[in-house]
């Protein structure tokens, strides 16, 4: 396995024999589960990881959306936990706090396997643009629906 292969598949996630998209943007969730107390960090990891996924896509999927490559669902997840970073300490300590991680991951799971809009258009492409870029618009569109969420939660606990 090449070093291109390796970061497609996620260290060899997309190897799994059984919904290896399922896979990939779980391992990315509890991977990113960390960064949501470093911002920064899971800012500059999402730059990171579709950059360099677009040219490990480029390289070693020849630009087809093959189903071992899941550095995509990497940046769309990690896209969609942006919504669920604490604005304070003591909203990260709230008792349903937890729950926002799994609705990103919920949503983003659905506007990734159902293509609705912008993730579908990208996802005919069929070149290592598109392969990252429909899993980025989804994970946007699963951080918006996350921030929906919260609003309305944070409105009705006042």
């Amino acid at each position: 396995m090449d070093i291109a292969r390796l970061i497609a598949t996620f260290g060899g996630c997309g190897l799994s024999p059984r919904a290896p998209g399922t896979v990939g943007s779980l391992v990315a969730l509890v991977v990113g589960l960390p960064l949501l107390k470093r911002p920064r960090l899971l800012v500059a990891g999402i730059v990171a990881v579709t950059v360099v996924g677009w040219w490990a896509t480029k390289r070693s999927g020849k630009g087809e959306d093959h189903s071992w490559i899941v550095i995509d669902e990497v940046a769309g997840m990690w896209i969609a936990l942006l919504a669920c970073l604490p604005k304070t300490e003591e909203q990260a300590r709230e008792k349903w706090f937890w729950m926002y991680p799994l609705l990103a991951f919920a949503f983003f799971r659905l506007f990734d396997i159902t293509k609705p809009g912008p993730v579908g258009v990208l996802d005919r492409r069929h070149d290592a643009i598109g392969v990252m870029g429909d899993d980025v618009i989804a994970g946007a569109m699963a951080a918006l629906c996350v921030r929906g969420v919260r609003a309305v939660v944070g409105r009705a606990s006042h």
